[in-house]
C-alpha cells in the first residue's frame, strides 16, 4: 500500500522535530549555564522538595552559626571582665594585709584607704564593662542600663536578675550574660555558714579581743541560730589575778549555751583557745574588756563595694591605741574572709563562663560538620553531571543539524523542478 504524504504534513513534521530538538537542546544548555539538573520542580519533584527542606535547614544552620559568633564574643567580654575583677579583688586583699600592720599610723592608714578608693572605682568600672553593642555585659535583660551607681555605703545596683540567653544549636538555647547580683553581690558572709562580729561598743570599753572567722566543726548540730558572747572581767586583787570569764547566750530562743547546767556557769577565757557550741568553732585573742561582746549570726550575702567600702570608713577613722588596732584587726578579717567568697563566687562564674565557651567550640565544630553535610546532599539532589550533560548536549546539536539538513533536502524536493 502506498502512503501519500501532503507537502503541508512533510512541512508540519519537520518543523515540529526541529522545534522539539531546539527546545531540547536549549534545556540543556539552560542546565549548563545554572549548573542544576532540575530547572523546575516538574524536573523531579521528590527531588525539589527534598532540596527546599534540606536548603531550609542550612540557613537555620547558618544562623546559628551566627549566633555563636555572637555569644562568643559577649561571653569573651565577660570572660576579660572577670579577670580584671579576679585581679582586683587580689589587689584588695593585699592592701588590707598591709592595714594589718600595727606599726602603721593613722596617716598611713589614710594612704591605703585611698589606695583602696582607688581599686574600688576601678572594681565599679569592671561591673559597668560595655557588651560591644550598646549594653552592658552584667545589667541583666536591662541591657542598655547602667549596672551598677556608686553610693557612700559601696554600690547599688540598677539591672535585674535576668540572664541574657541566644539559641546556638537545634535544641540548645546558652546564657550569654550574668547578672551584676550574681557576680558581685551574691557573696556570702564569714565562713560561708555563719560570720562573727565584734561589738561597736568593745573600743569605747578599751577591749582588745580579735575574734576569727571560725568553721563548722560538726554539721549535724548546726542551728542557724544566733548568739552573743558576753565578757565578764573582776580585776586583780592582792594574790588573786584577775579572772577573765564568758557565757554564751543563744539570742534566738533567749537561752544559755550550753542549757545544762542551768544557769550555765561561765567559762574561763584563755586567748586563743577554742570556744566552741552547737556545731560551730572559733577563738577569741587578746584582752576583752568587761562587758564586751562578739556576735555570731548566719551567713548572709554582701556586696563586694559594700564590704570594700566598708573597710575604707574604718581606715580612715582608727581608733587609737591597742583598742583601735583590735578594731581593725576585727575588720581586716573580716575583710579578708568576704574578699576571699568574693573571689571565689568570681572564681565560679568564670568558670561557668569557660564552660560556656568550650561548649560553643564544640557546637561550631558539630555546625560546620552539618554544613558540610547539607551541602553535599543538595549537591546530590541539585547539581549538573557535566560530563554527561556536555556529551548530551553535543549530541542533541548533531542531531538537530542533521534534521535541519535533511528537512531542507526534503523540503526541496518537487516533480516541478523535473519538468521542462
Amino acid at each position: 500500500m502506498i502512503m501519500r504524504i501532503s507537502t503541508k504534513t512533510m512541512f508540519d513534521i519537520g518543523s515540529t522535530q526541529i522545534t522539539s530538538l531546539s527546545s531540547s537542546m536549549a534545556r540543556t544548555q539552560q542546565q549548563l549555564a545554572t549548573g542544576r539538573k532540575n530547572l523546575t520542580a516538574a524536573d523531579d519533584p521528590i527531588a525539589s522538595a527534598r532540596a527546599l527542606e534540606v536548603t531550609q535547614s542550612q540557613s537555620l544552620n547558618t544562623q546559628l552559626a551566627t549566633n555563636r559568633s555572637n555569644a562568643k564574643a559577649l561571653l569573651s567580654s565577660e570572660t576579660t571582665a572577670l579577670a580584671s575583677a579576679t585581679s582586683l579583688m587580689h589587689d584588695i586583699k593585699t592592701l588590707a594585709v598591709q592595714a594589718g600592720n600595727g606599726s602603721y599610723t593613722a596617716s598611713d592608714l589614710a594612704s591605703l584607704a585611698s589606695e583602696l578608693e582607688g581599686s574600688l572605682a576601678d572594681l565599679l568600672g569592671v561591673a559597668n564593662t560595655s557588651d560591644g553593642v550598646g549594653g552592658y555585659v552584667f545589667s541583666g535583660y536591662k541591657s542598655t542600663t547602667l549596672p551598677f551607681t556608686k553610693t557612700p555605703t559601696g554600690a547599688e545596683y540598677q539591672g535585674d536578675q535576668g540572664q541574657r540567653a541566644l539559641q546556638v544549636g537545634s535544641t540548645r538555647t546558652l546564657p550569654i550574660t550574668d547578672s551584676g547580683t550574681a557576680v558581685f553581690e551574691a557573696n556570702a558572709t564569714g565562713n560561708g555558714t555563719f560570720v562573727t562580729t565584734p561589738d561597736t561598743g568593745n573600743y569605747g570599753r578599751g577591749g582588745t579581743g580579735i575574734i576569727s572567722a571560725g568553721s563548722v566543726k560538726d554539721p549535724t548540730l548546726l542551728t542557724g541560730n544566733k548568739y552573743q558572747i558576753n565578757f565578764q572581767v573582776v580585776p586583780a586583787q592582792p594574790g588573786i589575778p584577775k579572772q577573765t570569764t564568758y557565757t554564751v547566750t543563744n539570742l534566738t530562743t533567749g537561752t544559755p549555751v550550753p542549757a545544762d547546767p542551768d544557769p550555765a556557769e561561765p567559762q574561763p577565757y584563755v586567748s586563743g583557745q577554742n570556744i566552741s557550741f552547737d556545731g560551730l568553732q572559733f577563738d577569741i585573742k587578746g584582752d576583752p574588756a568587761d562587758g564586751d561582746s562578739f556576735g555570731v549570726a548566719p551567713s548572709t550575702k554582701q556586696s563586694i563595694f559594700s564590704t570594700v567600702q566598708g573597710f575604707i570608713d574604718a581606715l580612715r577613722s582608727p581608733g587609737a591605741g591597742a583598742p583601735g588596732n583590735a578594731q581593725i584587726n576585727n575588720m581586716l578579717n573580716q575583710l579578708q574572709v568576704n574578699i576571699d567568697n568574693a573571689t571565689d563566687n568570681v572564681l565560679s562564674v568564670q568558670s561557668a563562663v569557660g564552660a560556656r565557651l568550650k561548649e560553643l567550640d564544640y557546637l561550631d565544630s558539630s555546625g560546620d560538620d552539618l554544613g558540610l553535610q547539607y551541602s553535599s546532599t543538595l549537591s546530590t539532589l541539585q547539581d549538573l553531571d557535566y560530563t554527561a550533560a556536555i556529551s548530551l548536549f553535543t549530541q542533541q546539536q548533531t542531531t538537530l543539524t542533521a534534521a535541519q539538513k535533511s528537512f531542507t533536502t526534503m523540503s526541496g524536493l518537487s516533480l516541478f523542478n523535473y519538468i521542462s
